[in-house]
């Protein structure tokens, strides 16, 4: 994880919470006032977001000494304790909040990425992200799928081509769509297209693409599809899959399986923090 960009955003979420300052915990407590604090899994998952605990802090006060008793990725228990605090009171108490939410959602996106890779048990094909993410926290939720064992797509438009429907028809097929990108962009971007026919994999398979997804199809259809598909191009199967369908698309013979839903409506992992 980048540490510079975690700190500005760190910051904007900060001043975004605390403003001028907290008026509940500086009109309690003093300054100079030290504390003790657990953060503890309320619920059992995978653990991800270290980082923004170590960085918050640090960002808050230098001074602030955080131990660690889980390391992302493992896997925690209800009741469980996670990481313990020490510092000015006011500053635990202040950057609690902001440092929660984000902690949170990211063990929550790694639990949820850990269940899918446990249900499709598949030594070949890999679970993967989309850019379904929300905007901002893209770097954090990607990092959180990693966390859960699960692989990352691209990160933006800016790292890699992914032709899909509208561009295919807007150009009238994929062989002339592929030759378009392949004037505008050089050779070390790869290039990817959506597909949901036979003619359409085996149009691609003549553009010479990098990757093929196919989109929307069964675990029959992916199947047939991946037969057609030389080793050297990757495949990859996306569109409404859920976790009660995925173990059905273990042996399709593709080399990923991108699911939107591992970001784009993950529930938080519940964790608390408490002053001792």
């Amino acid at each position: 994880m980048n540490t510079f960009k975690l700190g500005e955003l760190l910051n904007q979420f900060f001043i975004e919470d605390i403003g001028d300052g907290d008026l509940t915990s500086t009109s309690i407590f003093s300054k100079d006032e030290q504390a003790e604090g657990l953060f503890t899994a309320k619920a059992d998952g995978t653990f991800s977001g270290l980082d923004v605990l170590l960085q918050g802090y640090d960002l808050a006060d230098s001074t602030i000494k955080v131990e660690s008793l889980v390391q992302d990725g493992d896997q925690i228990s209800k009741g469980q304790n996670l990481l313990r605090v020490h510092g000015p009171v006011v500053e635990l108490l202040s950057r609690e909040r902001v440092i929660l939410n984000l902690v949170q959602r990211m063990s929550g996106i790694a639990t949820q990425t850990h269940q899918a890779v446990s249900l499709l048990n598949s030594d070949h094909t890999k679970i993967c992200d989309t850019r379904k993410t929300v905007p901002g926290l893209r770097m954090l939720d990607k990092y959180a799928v990693l966390c859960g064992g699960g692989a990352n797509h691209r990160f933006g438009l800016y790292d890699g081509v992914m032709i899909k429907d509208n561009h295919i028809e807007h150009m009238g097929g994929i062989l002339p769509a592929v030759k378009k990108v392949r004037e505008k962009c050089g050779h070390m971007v790869k290039i990817e297209v959506e597909t949901e026919t036979r003619e359409q994999v085996l149009e691609a398979i003549e553009a010479a693409v990098d990757v093929i997804m196919f989109d929307n199809r069964t675990p029959d259809e992916i199947r047939e599809f991946a037969k057609l598909v030389p080793p050297h191009i990757v495949t990859e199967a996306s569109g409404g899959i859920t976790l009660n369908t995925l173990p059905s698309y273990s042996n399709t013979g593709v080399d990923l399986i991108s699911l939107g839903f591992l970001t784009h409506s993950v529930k938080a992992l519940d964790i608390s923090f408490n002053l001792l």
